[in-house]
């Protein structure tokens, strides 16, 4: 049997922990197994990692790259979000596509194959940031799948106009509908409205929610209760839910319940969720990040991600996925091999549910895109944040990052 390429000694992070070969045809992965017959060119990768490619359920690529247009001195959600609102004023679309690219570029390189990118739309942006990104979408589809999910983060009901715009975003080529309720004064309202536009266009849901330490007042609720309303379990997820994190453990056992009864996802941001935290403590700062591996322990499907690059919401950051789940299990004191390598699920097979995507892993039909990395196990790369060596989309090499070497004197 010939195949167009052949990766051998491949550890791939299941149970088994073997190494296999990996062997392409025609762009997708046509055999898994122990010594596949030679015939074509072969990589041996040499016992290392191979996932199908990290997936990146929330960043902003449209406002990333915009520290040198913010003059920011207290770090609060306020100013990020007034900064952005008056920096977005000068955007256009090519300086959208320059600053996404340079954030789209950094995480091919990083390793990631799949992503969702929120984006800005209202009366004042218009759809400029969305134009940009479809644009960006089409230009590296040979590296990267991206959805968009378009979202008001100004508010809705109290932003006259920006239904109108959301809605011709959906029109042009969204692919989630995406809404910030805290950012209205009737968050429900707010909620109500983003399910019937993703009933309307039959698309998935992705809110901001529930930011914040005070946990006296919870939208999930609402959100549980309209997805079970709509029947649009499944196709719903939450980000930054930091309220959670301040939740004593029955009511944060009960919270999960909810949500997996729903089916209703959950992102955790752990880079802006800690940054943004907490910043009215002078001691005993809290962390402010949601322990998302215990709702995994519940059923929920939950994802790590990077939200934002290079801005006042996060002014660092470099699209490693691998570091993010990393930084997480510190916050939260994940420290054996199983759950570290549970953190390496949320920004692989964990995302990939919550995306609903259907041909992700290294397995024989699906397609071939997969990334290599300098580890022998998820629980390796994430305590050593193992760097990602080479990538590649259906089956052709997207990136190499070679392994650094060391000069010893003769």
């Amino acid at each position: 049997m010939d195949f167009d390429l052949v990766f051998r000694n491949a550890r791939l992070g299941d149970a088994e922990d073997r190494a296999v070969d990996v062997g392409i045809r025609g762009g997708r992965i046509a055999a898994v197994g122990e010594g596949l017959p030679a015939g074509g060119p072969a990589e041996d990768v040499g016992g290392r990692l191979v996932l199908p490619g990290f997936v990146e359920t929330h960043i902003h690529l449209d406002k990333s790259c915009i520290l040198g247009r913010c003059n920011c001195t207290e770090g609060t959600l306020t100013e990020a979000v007034a900064a952005v609102a008056a920096a977005k004023r000068g955007f256009t679309e090519e300086d959208v596509l320059e600053r996404a690219a340079q954030t789209l570029e950094r995480s091919i390189l990083q390793g990631t194959t799949r992503m969702r990118t929120h984006v800005e739309v209202d009366p004042r942006i218009g759809l400029t940031s969305v134009r940009a990104l479809l644009e960006l979408r089409k230009a590296y589809r040979w590296a990267i799948d991206i959805e968009l999910c378009a979202f008001p983060q100004e508010g809705l009901l109290d932003d006259p106009g920006c239904e109108d715009v959301l809605v011709a975003a959906l029109e042009l080529g969204a692919d989630v509908v995406g809404g910030a309720p805290y950012m209205d004064k009737d968050s429900h309202g707010q909620i109500a409205r983003i399910f019937a536009l993703a009933e309307r266009f039959d698309v998935d849901i992705d809110f901001h929610l529930d930011f914040g330490l005070d946990p006296a007042h919870l939208d999930v609720d609402e959100v549980c209760r309209k997805t079970d309303e709509y029947g649009w379990g499944g196709r719903v997820a939450v980000g930054h839910v930091t309220k959670f994190s301040s939740l004593p453990a029955d009511r944060f056992e009960a919270v999960g319940r909810r949500l997996q009864g729903a089916g209703v996802a959950v992102t955790v941001l752990p880079s802006t969720d800690l940054f943004l935290t907490g910043r009215d403590h002078d001691h005993d700062v809290p962390r402010g990040v949601t322990p998302a591996h215990r709702l995994l322990r519940q059923g929920v499907t939950c994802s790590l991600s990077t939200n934002n690059v290079l801005n006042p919401f996060t002014p660092f950051g470099d699209c490693s996925l691998v570091r993010m789940a990393n930084l997480y299990a510190n916050i939260a004191q994940v420290g054996t091999p199983a759950g570290m390598a549970a953190c390496l699920d949320m920004v692989t097979t964990g995302p990939a549910k919550l995306l609903n995507l259907d041909d992700y892993g290294v397995i024989v039909g699906n397609p071939a895109d997969f990334v290599v990395v300098d580890a022998e196990s998820r629980a390796d790369a994430v305590s050593q944040i193992a760097p990602v060596l080479a990538g590649f989309k259906g089956g052709r090499k997207t990136f190499t990052r070679p392994a650094p070497t060391l000069h010893r004197p003769a």
